[in-house]
């Protein structure tokens, strides 16, 4: 198909980019013009794994490339992705969908011909309609543009792997022709047995905040249990392996930590609350807010066990390292990033603060410019007196703690993502602190 991707960012740069590798024509739109220079150069903005590769090899192709135009694209495609974002309003608890809305203001005067517009932005319930009926009214085309929303279920750090090997696809649409090219699109990917579930669009609509908010449930209910094994010296690993075997739960995003973070999940658990408080469910909203909550309060609970960890060394007399500023590993988005929002409120508390991070310093850099970094992982400890790992970058495990030990004044490690084989570190040397586990006294006699 000739296919269109409006919004070049974290969601529409990885889309276009797989919707090319999937064989079809694919023109994406911007309206930054230096973000659509570089590329159509085959150089990647943001750091997905694998994306500069696809990115290259289908820019250099011809099959993918990039526009300010959008009378361009209207012209060029016959079914039109919206990729463009929807952070969180100014209330804080619901999407800003102006991005949306202004979107199909500048594309619908163009469609003089019969087409699709597919949604992927996480939008609230009703948005499909919305569009549905402006983009309709403002199209030459008139009744002969159909709308489907088909929300993205990727994980940033695995986009273009969950782009091209979904473990669902969903579309919310009301007409035969818009469930045709929603087939059409996917089809490589729907013949290789990946379900496609066609629904109305409120419930497209609501599955996407459902899957996220219950994830932020599932991350907020073990790190709660994780302060209880705190409070009482129990281990939270062991915890984990005892629920993940119970088919009815199984383990999959319980690994305790300092909470969640990035661009969709914290607005898609806010906005989820908000709906429904909006929709009268009142105990589903109170249930929602405290999963918030709980999250909200991560960065207090990592700065208690690093307070214990220095067992009376003054936090704000202490050289700190932390490891990670990205949200997530995989990535270089650092919006809402528990690890960026840990090391500020070191600094805030007086530490003197060095962050390291394997892709994200420069974005996190310009959004905290406050903190020093450096993407040199062994020179990161150099002088330190306390190492925090903050985001469980594969770099970390790899890491040689013998060879990194020598170069702390104290190889004193707070593993605030519970990511590390802590034997491996303490017989290196190091005295090592995890979220939710015993400390290394109380471990000595297990």
């Amino acid at each position: 198909m000739r296919v269109s991707v409006i919004g070049c960012g974290h969601l529409g740069i990885p889309h276009a980019a797989a919707m090319a590798e999937l064989g079809h024509e694919v023109i994406g739109v911007d309206i930054d013009q230096a973000k659509v220079d570089r590329l159509n150069a085959g150089e990647c903005p943001i750091y997905e794994t694998g994306l500069p590769e696809l990115l290259t090899r289908h820019t250099a192709s011809g099959q993918l490339r990039f526009t300010t135009d959008i009378r361009e694209a209207a012209a060029f495609a016959e079914l039109h992705f919206l990729g463009v974002g929807t952070p969180i309003d100014a209330d804080g608890r619901s999407y800003d969908t102006a991005q949306v809305f202004g979107a199909i203001r500048q594309l619908a005067p163009h469609l003089d011909q019969a087409c699709t517009i597919v949604g992927k932005s996480t939008v609230s319930v009703g948005t499909t309609a919305e569009v549905t009926a402006l983009a309709q009214r403002l199209a030459p085309a008139g009744n002969h543009v159909d709308v489907a929303w088909n929300p993205e279920f990727l994980r940033e750090g695995h986009a273009v792997q969950d782009t091209l090997r979904p473990d669902r696809i969903i579309a919310g649409l009301t007409t035969a022709g818009a469930e045709k090219a929603i087939r059409t699109v996917y089809a490589a990917i729907i013949d290789t047995g990946v379900p496609l579930f066609v629904t109305d669009p409120a419930t497209a609509e609501l599955a996407k905040g459902a899957a996220n908010t219950f994830l932020g449930l599932k991350i907020s209910y073990i790190n709660a249990v994780a302060d209880m094994c705190q409070a009482a010296d129990g281990d939270i690993e062991k915890i984990v392996e005892i629920l993940g075997v119970d088919p009815r739960i199984g383990a999959g995003g319980m690994r305790p930590g300092i909470g969640y973070g990035g661009g969709c999940l914290p607005k898609d658990v806010r906005a989820f609350t908000a709906s429904a408080r909006r929709l009268g469910a009142t105990d589903a909203a109170l249930l929602l807010r405290a999963a918030e909550q709980i999250n909200e309060n991560r960065t207090g609970v990592a700065l208690d066990l690093i307070t214990r960890a220095l067992d009376g060394h003054p936090l704000n007399e202490a050289r700190v390292t932390v490891w990670g500023a990205a949200f997530k590993p995989g990535t270089n988005d650092v919006r809402e990033s528990p690890a960026l929002t840990l090391a500020h409120a070191l600094q805030q508390e007086g530490a003197t603060i060095t962050v390291h991070d394997p892709q994200a310093v420069a974005t996190a850099m310009a959004r905290n410019p406050e903190l020093d970094y450096t993407d040199d992982l062994t020179a990161s400890v150099d002088g330190a007196e306390l190492v925090v790992l903050a985001t469980e970058w594969p770099e970390y495990q790899h890491a040689d703690p013998q060879a990194l030990a020598g170069r702390t004044v104290r190889p004193l490690l707070v593993d605030c993502r519970t990511t590390l084989d802590p034997e491996t570190w303490r017989a290196a040397g190091w005295t090592v602190h995890q979220l939710g586990r015993p400390a290394e006294n109380e471990r000595s006699l297990l």
